[in-house]
């Protein structure tokens, strides 16, 4: 079979120390009748190792190139492909509680947690490779720098946890940047639930569009003194201040006043 290029519009970069593919598998721990669904198989590396202990898996790829690869190779017949771009895919399309597996692009990982966050309810875990720096924010606690309105969002659908860091020379061609594996369990709830989720999001998205500034002043037209006060919350805080929790009492309170 041919050698394949890595495209750069397609954010390539294809996983090849063994060590590294060994422990993300051991990470996801697929059993024989487990619906595994891989994003961005490319060249194989997790792929492999997985059909290996499952009896079929599903793979989101968006390269033809790499889908025709994956139809002439030797597990072929273990593989149900989908081919398209991952942010548009109805995940919901296959039937059942699914595990998820891959390492994300990383020109669009961003915008795919947000969509995939919406698949709680649909998902035993998930286990993505990332750029460091964006798992890093993932797992962010309040008061830190990495902590943001991603931290709040993953966070209130998914128990993450940081797994291990990947170097640069673990890919193929190599990333500018360091890499980490992170594990995401739903847990909705954990934190409360927004009796109005839409709302929760645009409150959070509000809050830290200017993270510098204090809370009172982001949420400016939205929450006064007393309502931030009667959630415990610091009108002089910063976004960054503020607990997950905080943010969704936040949230359900400025709805029932919006409803009396």
């Amino acid at each position: 079979m041919s050698q394949h290029i890595a495209r750069k519009r397609f954010g390539q970069n294809f996983l090849q120390d063994q060590k590294v593919i060994f422990d993300i598998v051991r990470a996801v721990q697929p059993t024989q009748n487990d619906t595994v669904i891989e994003i961005g198989p490319g060249l194989g590396a997790l792929t492999t190792p997985l059909v290996a202990q499952i009896n079929q898996l599903h793979v989101i790829e968006i390269d033809r190139n790499i889908i025709t690869r994956l139809k002439q190779s030797e597990y072929a017949h273990k593989l149900i492909i989908h081919e398209g771009d991952v942010l548009k895919f109805d995940f919901k399309s296959i039937v059942g509680p699914k595990k998820l597996v891959g390492n994300l692009p990383y020109n669009i990982s961003t915008p795919l947690l947000f969509h995939l966050a919406q698949l709680a309810d649909e998902v035993v875990d998930m286990h993505f490779m990332l750029q460091k720096e964006v798992v890093e924010r993932m797992v962010a606690l309040p008061n830190s720098g990495d902590y943001g309105r991603l931290s709040v969002m993953l966070q209130y659908f998914f128990e993450m946890e940081y797994l291990f860091t990947v170097p640069p020379e673990a890919f193929d061609p190599p990333p500018k940047v360091k890499s980490a594996v992170v594990r995401m369990i739903p847990q909705q709830g954990r934190i409360g639930l927004a009796s109005d989720f839409e709302f929760f999001q645009k409150i959070v998205a509000q809050a830290f569009s200017q993270r510098r500034k204090t809370i009172r002043n982001t949420l400016k037209g939205w929450a006064d003194e007393a309502v931030l006060l009667l959630c415990q919350i610091d009108p002089t805080s910063r976004p960054e201040n503020i607990s997950p929790q905080q943010y969704v009492a936040l949230s359900n309170l400025l709805c029932v006043q919006k409803s009396v």
